[in-house]
């Protein structure tokens, strides 16, 4: 682990906590390079495939500058939605997360989203 994430792997998961309460169903932060999860529910299995997921969450990167200059406007986050939940992305300064959850109402999401890419604009470019 590095070093800037385990000063803020407690900041990360308190934000995540905090937006989504009991919902929360995992944490995982991930870098081009990297993959670590930070949280998992005690009643969920470990059988995920991380690498997996990271793979595809590393699109994110490379989607930040494909919307740039649209008129959408900036890009913000992902939620990708599932059978039994929720997948939420956040990318800023180079380093992304992804939070699982359970169902829950869509405003909290961007909620999430605000909390999480503030404290990873923290964090120095990888």
């Amino acid at each position: 682990m590095s070093q800037a994430l385990e000063e803020h792997t407690e900041e990360l998961l308190s934000a995540a906590r905090t937006a989504t309460g009991d919902e929360l169903r995992s944490l995982t932060y991930f870098t081009e390079e990297d993959v670590e999860q930070l949280y998992l529910r005690s009643d969920l299995s470990r059988t995920a495939d991380l690498v997996g997921f990271a793979e595809s969450e590393r699109h994110g990167f490379h989607a930040q500058s494909l919307y740039a200059n649209t008129q959408l406007g900036d890009y913000f986050f992902t939620v990708r939605v599932f059978e039994n939940g929720y997948l939420t992305r956040v990318i800023a300064n180079g380093h992304g997360v992804w939070v699982t959850t359970d169902s829950m109402e869509i405003d909290r999401f961007e909620e999430l989203a605000s909390a999480l890419a503030e404290i990873l604009r923290s964090f120095d470019s990888p």
